[in-house]
């Protein structure tokens, strides 16, 4: 029993780096789709706890990035997480630098139904939203019969995010 439970948690542990990587070479990838660029680094950002504690997104050194090429800034990702109906999915948002939505992804989407709201096609009706934009599920975005769930949580997580980069904006912090 437990050579069993050893065994179980080196293979969670063993597969929790190649999730990671992998997701990072779908972020990679998207990135330089995006931006149309061979070779970038990424900066974390990290604000104060006092402004922390007023974003509708909490900013932490591993979920909001600026992305540069040598020393000039070309955009911005977050990677954040959306609950559907009984588990989280993992998204990306990639921002140009005037904080304008150039690319939205689904990277892991891990139930069995909902997962038309990783299509590039309803995924695309974030592209080109502003920081000063309000975004709402069925007036903004359209539903998705099948994927409420997912589809709501992803626009209010987008919507947040772009709350977010205003405030972050507003305080010089972006």
């Amino acid at each position: 029993m437990k050579k069993i439970a050893i065994l179980t948690i080196l293979v969670l542990f063993i597969s929790s780096f190649t999730t990671n990587k992998r997701v990072e070479a779908l972020i990679k990838k998207e990135i330089k789709t995006v931006f149309n660029i061979v070779k970038y680094s990424k900066q974390s950002i990290s604000v104060s706890t006092e402004i922390n504690e007023v974003l509708p997104l909490k900013i932490k050194e591993v979920n909001f990035f600026k992305i540069k090429t040598e020393a000039n800034l070309v955009g911005y990702y977050y990677l954040g997480k959306a609950f559907g109906k009984t588990d989280y999915f993992d998204f990306i948002v990639i921002l140009d630098k005037e904080l304008n939505i150039a690319k939205v992804k689904v990277l892991i989407y891990r139930e069995e139904r909902g997962g038309e709201v990783a299509s590039n096609r309803w995924l695309n009706q974030f592209k080109g939203k502003s920081k000063n934009e309000n975004i709402e599920y069925q007036k903004d975005i359209v539903a998705i019969s099948g994927a409420t769930i997912s589809a709501k949580s992803m626009t209010n997580e987008v919507n947040k995010l772009l709350k977010t980069v205003t405030i972050l904006h507003h305080k010089k912090q972006l």
